[in-house]
């Protein structure tokens, strides 16, 4: 037998209809998936919502909310109306007046009133973001006008606390025990905290610049 005749009879061998191919090819068989396949179907992934109900978080910014939201919603009404032994506008405007503030009335109607819809906005959780920030613009501008760098931390502890609280809702978000919760500012929290937070902070520097 010739060489040639011997692998001719040798391909005659490997390719007729008893020669299973399977173990060498890259395609899926009975028993295992190719490659390329995925491990896991996709009807078996598990399937999970993109704000889905978490207890403890929800009730926690629930609970930071309201109780801010009811703070801050007190100050204006004692800033506003005079309630609760507040200055009322006309005494709040006297003491922008003793701080180097020009406009007084204009900019004592302003606090009060970002103080009042601020305070009752985090409350129902609604605007949450446009809420928080105001908050925090009115903090901002107190605490640089009543620090005292030789008190325990500036004697603006409460300032700071609400600031602070303000600055968690403001990226944190609502949670889901508010009205927020089906808004494009509940799903992208952070995005909206940062744009509103850029807001706060240009305010809050025109008023120290320009009406002070």
């Amino acid at each position: 037998m010739s060489t040639d005749d011997f692998y001719r009879a040798s391909e005659s061998k490997t390719s007729g209809p008893g020669y299973d191919k399977v173990a060498y090819d890259d395609g899926a068989t009975a028993a295992f998936k190719a490659p390329h396949d995925e491990v896991y179907p996709e009807e078996r992934k598990p399937a999970r919502e993109p704000h889905e109900w978490h207890f403890g978080a929800d009730l926690a910014l629930f609970v930071l909310r309201v109780t801010l939201g009811a703070l801050i919603l007190a100050h204006g009404l004692q800033k506003v109306f005079g309630l609760m032994g507040g200055p009322g506008i006309g005494g709040f405007a006297e003491f922008l007046g003793t701080q180097g503030f020009q406009q007084t009335t204009l900019l004592a109607w302003v606090t009060g009133g970002t103080e009042l819809g601020a305070g009752a906005l985090l409350i129902l959780g609604l605007f949450t973001p446009a809420a928080a920030a105001g908050v925090l613009g009115v903090m901002a501008n107190a605490i640089w006008i009543k620090v005292e760098p030789q008190e325990f931390v500036g004697a603006v502890e409460l300032e700071v606390l609400y600031a602070a609280a303000a600055f968690a809702l403001l990226f944190a978000g609502a949670g889901k025990i508010s009205l927020d919760r089906n808004t494009p500012w509940f799903r992208r929290a952070p995005a909206f905290g940062f744009i509103f937070l850029l807001i706060a902070a240009g305010l809050s520097v025109v008023t120290l610049v320009v009406l002070r």
